[in-house]
């Protein structure tokens, strides 16, 4: 029987998960199976398909613990499509008529890879499942367990994606001082743009994160600096239903009384809208090789500070975005303790051969399983009646309904 191989790979954008789950993979390994060689391939899966890897010497094992420190990847990360043929030959990854899914088929059975872990969201997982059925169809006995990575929290049907509450808690941090903009100026208005395209699950985390770090300041009565200052006065998800005109007016009256309004925003919040007005206006909107509408070329923010700039008699107003801080950072102590359950039971059902992406699956009341790729995807909806969201809209007076 041919000896075991594992390889790692990180792809997507960045969560703050990704370092530790590379870390606590490598450490569980050398605890469990040591004798196993691991590889890790560079940027994802462009690393597969230019068989451009690292080999985790024993150095690396030993100081494995150390990349719990740290955000980012310490392997690197891409957006590679396998089934996206003409984006791969675009960007030099295969050659005309070449098929990449063969390609990275072909570089894993070289490589004598009999594991393979992908950290990543669905498009990561899914794409990980192409690949392992590509290789069983043409006779290649490959097991893949990926981890869930998002900090949208968005994957079906996964309860809980690693990195995201970390991504909460840093954004809340991150306005806890640029809110304090309020005092630049009179009359003025802070967007807070949080990353989630289809889900508004990380926007309003932020938004209850950064009312519950707030919670128990204490204030010179008298001054500007108090607890009006320091809140939130408005949530705007996919989610939820828009209304421009009854929205304006109440944040006029709360500019009217208070001098300053604060505003969160997902940064896929009327992304359909907007989208939609730019191309009857001639512009081409550009997507990534899944698909997916550029979000980092629409500028949700922008566009509602466009809207209500002045319709709030505004004096100045600016958006401010969160997501690379958040998303950067190293994974605090709820994440850790989820990725470490998630890697535990990613490496069992790896030498088990059972192949799929770990997590709490709510389908069955949340238990903690390798689910079944078929069953991943992406886009999986906030849902609006969640207890704590309720309490969090009820502390900023703000009526909503679903979209």
């Amino acid at each position: 029987m041919a000896k075991q191989k594992v390889a790692i790979l990180t792809a997507g954008g960045l969560a703050p998960c990704l370092s530790s789950a590379v870390g606590g993979l490598i450490e569980r390994y050398s605890d469990v199976a040591p004798d196993l060689d691991i590889v890790a391939y560079k940027s994802g899966y462009q690393g597969v398909l230019l068989g451009d890897s690292i080999e985790i010497s024993g150095q690396m094992r030993e100081k494995a613990p150390l990349l719990h420190r740290y955000g980012g990847s310490p392997i690197g990360n891409s957006r590679v499509k396998l089934t996206n043929a003409a984006d791969c030959v675009k960007r030099g990854l295969v050659k005309e008529g070449e098929n990449p899914l063969r390609v990275a088929a072909e570089r894993l059975a070289d490589d004598g890879i009999t594991i393979l872990h992908t950290i990543g969201g669905d498009d990561t997982n899914t794409t990980a499942a192409d690949l392992a059925a590509y290789l069983a169809a043409n006779g290649y006995d490959l097991t893949v367990v990926g981890l869930p990575k998002t900090v949208d929290n968005d994957v079906v049907p996964i309860r809980q994606s690693l990195g995201a509450w970390t991504a909460a808690e840093v954004g809340a941090y991150f306005f806890d001082n640029v809110g304090n903009e309020q005092t630049a100026a009179p009359r003025t208005l802070v967007i807070h743009e949080v990353m989630g395209r289809h889900c508004g699950w990380l926007t309003a985390a932020t938004a209850r994160a950064y009312l519950q770090r707030t919670r128990h300041n204490q204030y010179v009565d008298g001054l500007m600096m108090d607890s009006q200052l320091k809140g939130v006065d408005a949530v705007y998800l996919p989610e939820m239903a828009f209304d421009l005109d009854a929205e304006a007016a109440r944040l006029k009256e709360i500019m009217d009384r208070n001098g300053h309004a604060t505003v969160f925003v997902s940064e896929g919040a009327c992304l359909d809208a907007i989208v939609a007005e730019r191309e009857a206006a001639g512009e081409t909107v550009k997507r990534d090789a899944f698909g997916h509408v550029k979000i980092d070329t629409i500028n949700v923010g922008a566009w509602f500070q466009k809207q209500f700039a002045n319709l709030l008699n505004a004096e100045r107003s600016l958006v401010q975005k969160s997501g690379y801080f958040a998303r950067s950072a190293p994974a605090n102590g709820d994440d850790l303790r989820l990725i470490q359950s998630m890697v535990d039971l990613a490496v069992e059902s790896a030498l088990n051969k059972v192949s799929g992406v770990t997590g709490h699956d709510e389908a069955q009341n949340g238990k903690l399983r390798t689910i079944e790729f078929p069953r991943i995807k992406g886009g999986k909806a906030f849902d609006l009646s969640t207890p704590w969201f309720a309490e969090v809209m009820d502390n900023i007076g703000q009526k909503y309904k679903e979209a």
